[in-house]
């Protein structure tokens, strides 16, 4: 389909940016990549007539390591997380993660700052935040302020944000221990039926710190607190994972649509978080 007629605006400096949110209010949207909102835009689910592209705007596209913390620009694309050798090895899962999103032509253009910002539940990112314990960074015309990934959404498509606020990175403590990221979908570029994040400490063979977050289970991403509790001062042992996945079960509330009804994702939730932390705990010995 082709989308409602639209004013485009490709301004050069993020105060621009605010200035016309401002001036449009809820008629104006900012585009990032584009692979969330312009689909919506041509199945006419989503009209607005006054498009902001974020991709002349200086300092977005950036990747910053410094010390322990790093730093992702709204705009860094998911080929750009792929690509980055400093980056692959500070925070693994982030390359991990971002290879299992699309496909490569989809990754060469989606970005962080538009998988993360929209609130859909479907996408891998937000639950990756969470379980990184991310910050989201904003700014707005009252000035930058930040926001837990943990706390960010909302409802599906409902977030922290402001309307006249723009994303412009996240930021995040260098992970340690073992990761993964766990996704089963139908094919090729679909959203996960489940998929799970898991980043896992070792300290002389049991589980010394855990985070655990779940993606397209819920109307938000889902950062299980009660499924990593259940790790921590155990040798990781199939008692202690099944334990961490019952948990997990009580955190989710999926919805019955085209990937299956109720009682199989549940299933399928299982199955994967059961994958991510086995091979999270597999790779501890190698990231101590």
């Amino acid at each position: 389909m082709i989308p409602a007629a639209f004013d485009y605006y490709r301004p050069e400096t993020m105060d621009d940016v605010i200035a016309i949110l401002q001036e449009h209010g809820d008629d104006a949207r900012v585009m990032a990549g584009g692979h969330s909102l312009i689909p919506m835009m041509k199945l006419r689910m989503a009209d607005v007539p006054h498009l902001i592209d974020l991709q002349a705007i200086d300092g977005l596209s950036d990747i910053t390591i410094e010390g322990n913390r790093i730093t992702l620009g709204a705009m860094v694309t998911q080929h750009d997380l792929i690509a980055h050798d400093g980056l692959t090895a500070a925070a693994p899962i982030l390359q991990e993660t971002a290879l299992q999103i699309a496909d490569p032509q989809v990754r060469y253009m989606g970005t962080v700052g538009g998988n993360v910002a929209n609130g859909d539940p479907g996408n891998d990112m937000p639950g990756l935040m969470q379980c990184l314990d991310a910050t989201i960074n904003l700014i707005g015309p009252d000035g930058a302020r930040s926001v837990a990934a943990r706390d960010y959404y909302e409802s599906a498509y409902m977030t922290a944000r402001e309307d006249d606020e723009v994303l412009v990175s996240v930021s995040f403590d260098t992970p340690s221990g073992g990761h993964a990221y766990e996704k089963q979908k139908r094919k090729i570029g679909d959203y996960a039926t489940a998929a799970a994040a898991v980043q896992i400490a070792n300290s002389g063979g049991t589980v010394a710190s855990a985070s655990i977050a779940m993606t397209n289970l819920s109307d938000v991403p889902v950062w299980s607190d009660d499924a990593a509790k259940a790790l921590i001062g155990t040798s990781c042992d199939a008692d202690a994972v099944k334990a961490a996945v019952a948990a997990m079960l009580g955190d989710i509330d999926p919805s019955e649509d085209n990937r299956g009804p109720v009682a199989f994702k549940r299933h399928v939730a299982g199955v994967i978080l059961t994958r991510a932390i086995t091979r999270a705990w597999s790779r501890t010995t190698s990231r101590a």
